[in-house]
């Protein structure tokens, strides 16, 4: 019923109902949908901080479908989780929040950088679940401009696995779908590698691997040996 109905003191109601989600999550998105003109908005972007898995995917596509200039700034910064559900929106999250625009600014901070990252690994791995790389339009120039300024920010583990990991991806033969100005690929490739071997970033893979991070270890065996990463080179140590 509170789905098919206006009032907008059944807000406070359809949150609390919301954080259900794993069984109401639906149901709960749609009526806050209906209510984007009385704080329905608002209280999707509440619930969105506070719920996971398919919760997370029914409250994130319902801001995308919205446009919240409100939750603009969330969703560029915090809508994936990391979770595998997160392929469902992620590419819808690109489009919705005009990541594009905000990522080929001048100085983003850090936070857009790392989710902008975070937004391409996921949708490099999305097909048959969500939008892909190679069906999202400004995907070269997004790429280009995450390569660039995440080359100004102090490296870390994640910052290196998701650099690996999207040059991983523009090794594979999907990426030359993505709409590429002549040379681009291959820029961008040549861009992401030459961070991953720089002397800082490399310091901080090995001391991840040595550490037992299960990232830099499945980062070490599945992906170093074809991309020729030196951090995980026996004669550079």
């Amino acid at each position: 019923m509170l789905t098919t109905v206006w009032d907008e003191d059944d807000i406070e109601l359809i949150k609390t109902i919301g954080l259900l989600s794993g069984y109401f999550g639906p149901l709960a998105a749609r009526a806050l949908e209906r209510r984007s003109w009385c704080g329905g908005s608002d209280a999707l972007l509440w619930l969105a901080e506070r719920v996971t898995g398919w919760g997370r995917v029914y409250v994130v596509e319902s801001l995308c479908t919205i446009g919240s200039t409100a939750a603009r700034p969330w969703m560029l910064r915090r809508a994936c989780d990391g979770d595998y559900l997160n392929r469902y929106f992620a590419g819808e999250v690109a489009a919705a929040a005009h990541l594009h625009e905000a990522i080929t600014a001048a100085n983003p901070d850090s936070e857009l950088v790392d989710h902008t990252g975070l937004l391409l690994t996921i949708m490099a791995d999305s097909s048959g679940t969500g939008i892909t790389l190679e069906h999202y339009p400004p995907a070269s120039a997004v790429l280009e401009a995450h390569c660039e300024h995440a080359g100004r920010l102090e490296p870390s583990v994640e910052r290196f696995v998701i650099a690996a990991q999207l040059a991983e991806h523009l090794h594979h033969p999907a990426a030359e779908r993505i709409a590429w100005p002549e040379g681009g690929r291959e820029r961008v490739l040549s861009g992401y590698l030459s961070l991953l071997d720089r002397d800082d970033w490399c310091t901080v893979a090995r001391a991840g691997l040595a550490a037992g991070d299960h990232r830099v270890t499945w980062l070490a065996g599945a992906l170093a040996p074809g991309l020729g990463l030196r951090a995980f080179s026996v004669n550079d140590e």
